[in-house]
């Protein structure tokens, strides 16, 4: 076998190994500061609505620079644009642990867009490169993603309690993932391939913002990311409250995140095999309400809840990923769904958590947010009737 065919036999290893560690850093620098949350707030004298800015602050990024990912995929290729997202999540975990109140935010922000490029543009990619594989990939990236998370929030505490550290130390410990993404990406700029010449442009988007199967697809990946957030924001301040210590929480919160990395290990084999979704998508959105009861009943049973929670919310976030592809019927039509599910998906989610957390202050409780966030997954249910139907759109 001669060097150049060796070589383009590794392109696709080296490719899906590039895809997997962009996906590691889809969730951990923002998930990862929920179990430092109570040590933030301490430090900056904030309230909890305040401190839940930090999740609604990446959202609203997310929902603003969502629509206009596809236009630096088109200048830049979509090789160098992921490359862009690892840089500026890297340069916003810096920032973000300096140790100054406005550096948190901002480096926040920072984050927030660079996580942003990579969540439009990575489902248009596997589209391109993985059409047949569509389920599984997308499965195996959200495992990934939920592994990493995982690891992130249990060793929040820990880093942040060794000698000499402190919560930012912990946070800036983060930056190991995208400094080895980038590693692992650079054999990939070589290549400078764009989205289509007809990808929509904001503000109107296309045919797809006119598709009601494109809308379902959206309010369903939205309302999922509106519980999530807030749960993983305020999950650790529920234990606190319930008596656990804050290490305690923080490592249910891990096992929370890596729950949801239990659906990678078979539901994108099942999503591949079914035409039709629907069933998944209700039974899913059944199981996150589920553990969401059960968190408002017994909080003693943290870890069963917390375990329930990730898998349900994790299997329902795969299952949005994947309607993102299989219901578009091209890469260029997925990279638009795509940017239109996380504008618009984020947009719904964003205020949800400073809204739960001054819900919180006026109640005294956690059981209205939870019965809200539980009515939200009865909505999110029949939204998937919708979206997963076998079709796609015009």
């Amino acid at each position: 076998m001669t060097r150049k065919r060796i070589a383009a036999a590794g392109r696709p290893v080296l490719l899906l190994v590039g895809v997997l560690l962009i996906a590691a850093n889809l969730r951990a620098p923002i998930t990862g500061v929920a179990p430092l949350l109570d040590a933030i707030r301490d430090a900056f004298s904030l309230g909890t609505a305040e401190a839940g800015i930090l999740t609604t602050l990446p959202l609203l990024i997310f929902a603003g620079a969502s629509p206009f990912c596809v236009l630096l995929a088109r200048e830049y290729g979509l090789e160098r644009s992921l490359f862009i997202a690892l840089l500026l999540t890297a340069a916003g975990i810096i920032i973000r642990s300096w140790g100054e109140q406005w550096t948190l935010f901002l480096g926040t922000g920072v984050i927030g867009l660079g996580i942003a490029i990579a969540n439009v543009l990575l489902p248009s990619l596997v589209k391109r490169d993985f059409s047949h594989r569509i389920a599984v990939l997308t499965s195996t990236y959200a495992l990934t993603a939920g592994v990493v998370a995982s690891l992130a929030s249990v060793a929040a505490v820990p880093i942040a309690n060794l000698p000499g550290s402190g919560w930012n130390w912990a946070l800036g410990a983060f930056l190991v993932f995208p400094l080895v993404a980038m590693l692992a990406w650079i054999p990939q700029l070589k290549g400078h391939s764009a989205p289509a010449a007809a990808t929509p442009t904001p503000p109107h988007g296309g045919k797809v913002w006119h598709s009601p199967l494109a809308w379902q697809v959206t309010f369903f990946f939205g309302l999922n990311s509106l519980v999530y957030y807030v749960v993983v924001t305020w999950l650790p301040v529920m234990l606190t409250e319930a008596g656990y210590s804050p290490a305690a929480a923080g490592s249910l919160h891990g096992v929370s995140q890596l729950a949801t990395a239990i659906p990678g290990l078979f539901l994108g084999a099942i999503v591949g095999r079914m035409k039709d979704q629907r069933a998944i998508a209700v039974g899913v959105a059944a199981v996150t309400a589920l553990s969401l009861i059960g968190l408002m009943l017994k909080p003693g049973w943290g870890i069963l809840w917390s375990a329930l929670f990730g898998v349900g919310a994790g299997a329902t976030f795969i299952l949005g990923l994947a309607f993102i592809s299989l219901r578009a019927a091209n890469p260029r039509q997925a990279a638009a769904l795509s940017a239109m599910a996380q504008s618009v998906g984020y947009l719904v989610a964003a205020g949800a958590p400073p809204a739960i957390g001054y819900l919180h202050d006026g109640s005294g409780s956690w059981t209205t947010p939870l019965l809200i966030c539980t009515a939200v997954c009865v909505v999110m249910g029949l939204l998937g009737l919708g979206a997963g139907r076998a079709k796609q759109i015009d």
